[in-house]
């Protein structure tokens, strides 16, 4: 008993040491990571105060702004494909005795492709040609019978007529009546069964012709999927026996554009692309449409864009993977800023520079975050929206802002649709330190 009272405790004292440490750990978490703020922003102003009394200058790197086209593109990967690949197949079983063409062969419309065993298949149509013989003849006995059954209904009723009607008896009246009736229903379904044996023998006949099979199309065999000797069953589906590619010359790239990008993908917009096998040659393309319904791989949903093009010299084939860039805007004879000058903004010790108090640690020699959602008084700056951006351009060795309105951006240059700055102003990019 005294044992495991002695474990119990043993077991409290270590939770209870447990929560101890763990609350020594939060309490230094909570001083721990101001007082990292406090040193590293003291040991900035020493540093910065140290490269002053040393003669360090800062210096800036700078881009100029230029006049230009601005090409903004989306980047999509995809396999090429033909126009129309058609897939030849067999409505009939039987087995293949010949076949005629090979991969990469090429076909006109109508020729011979393989040939099935005719043997059953005309084996069908002669029984089928027996059946409607049968069926004929014995619709010529029923029409015999008929003009029997009329002739009789005729006598009588001549003979009731001259009789003043006291012969025939109505029994026997009745039943020419029904016998003649009779007989022309006998004519009805006999011409009926003449009908079905004639679409029978025409089915049959039909099966015979598809037994050869033919080319639908102009074009290249992409593919063959049968051997002379190969019995094919077409109970349930049509055996796929060739792939024809009607023209090469003209083919498509069906790409995959991310939802992010999609929205800017139109219909008639040009592309270029790239294949693996010829890395320095470009092929040119246009956007045929873009498909509603989406595809989701791994998470990621992404739209099918299908872009034609000319494959004149047949130097690409199906299945090719491409990687296409679609040009979704073009702009011509337009101010470009590059855009790492959008992202740069003036460290707070620099000679000229307004210290700041929000946008980075005084005497901070690494410019701090943009002003971008706030009001500046500088250069005459307004509240920022989505196109207003601040540029700072060197003026007497001191960065000045400059507030400009900015268009579309490629991911290297942006646009600047208006603001006071001029092709060949040089916009700071980049700050530098030197040390005397």
């Amino acid at each position: 008993m005294s044992n495991a009272k002695t474990d119990s405790e043993d077991l409290m004292a270590k939770v209870l040491g447990t929560d101890e440490e763990s609350g020594r750990v939060r309490r230094l978490k909570r001083w721990l990571i101001p007082a990292a703020v406090i040193v590293l922003a003291a040991l900035a102003v020493l540093v910065a105060g140290w490269l002053r009394r040393s003669g360090a200058k800062v210096e800036y790197v700078t881009a100029d702004v230029v006049r230009g086209n601005l090409t903004v593109t989306v980047q999509a990967t995809g396999n090429l494909a033909p126009t129309k690949e058609i897939t030849v197949g067999s409505e009939v079983s039987g087995q293949i005795i010949e076949v005629n063409v090979d991969d990469n062969d090429k076909v006109t419309k109508g020729q011979v492709l393989a040939q099935i065993d005719l043997s059953k298949l005309n084996d069908e149509v002669a029984r089928s040609r027996a059946s409607l013989t049968s069926a004929e003849a014995t619709l010529t006995q029923t029409q015999a019978t008929v003009a029997e059954a009329k002739a009789t209904l005729d006598r009588m009723k001549e003979v009731q007529t001259l009789s003043g009607g006291k012969v025939p008896a109505k029994t026997e009246m009745d039943s020419a009546e029904a016998s003649y009736q009779r007989a022309v229903a006998d004519e009805a379904s006999a011409r009926a069964n003449v009908e079905n044996a004639r679409a029978t023998l025409n089915y049959d006949q039909t099966n015979v012709k598809k037994a050869t099979i033919t080319s639908p199309v102009d074009g290249v065999v992409l593919e063959r999927k049968v051997e002379p000797g190969q019995t094919v069953q077409a109970s349930f589906s049509a055996p796929e026996l060739f792939t024809i590619a009607e023209n090469l010359a003209q083919m498509k790239l069906e790409v995959d554009v991310d939802e992010a990008d999609v929205g800017d993908v139109r219909d008639g917009q040009t592309a270029t692309f790239k294949v693996d096998t010829y890395p320095n040659r470009t092929y040119q393309a246009v956007v045929q449409r873009v498909r509603l319904g989406s595809t989701t791989t791994s998470g990621i949903v992404s739209y099918e864009a299908v872009l034609t093009f000319s494959n004149d010299d047949l130097s690409l084939r199906p299945g090719m993977t491409a990687n296409a860039e679609i040009v979704t805007l073009n702009r011509e004879n337009v101010v470009l800023a590059p855009a790492a000058a959008f992202r740069w903004s003036p460290p707070a010790a620099a000679p000229g520079a307004p210290a700041r108090k929000n946008g980075g640690l005084v005497g901070s020699l690494m410019p701090g975050p943009p002003d971008r959602d706030r009001q500046q008084k500088v250069a005459g700056a307004v509240t920022s929206t989505d196109k207003e951006q601040t540029l700072w351009v060197l003026k007497d060795g001191r960065p000045e802002a400059v507030r400009v309105m900015v268009g579309a951006p490629n991911g290297r240059l942006t646009e600047i649709t208006s603001g006071a700055i001029e092709p060949g102003a040089k916009v700071i990019t980049e700050t530098a330190v030197a040390v005397k």
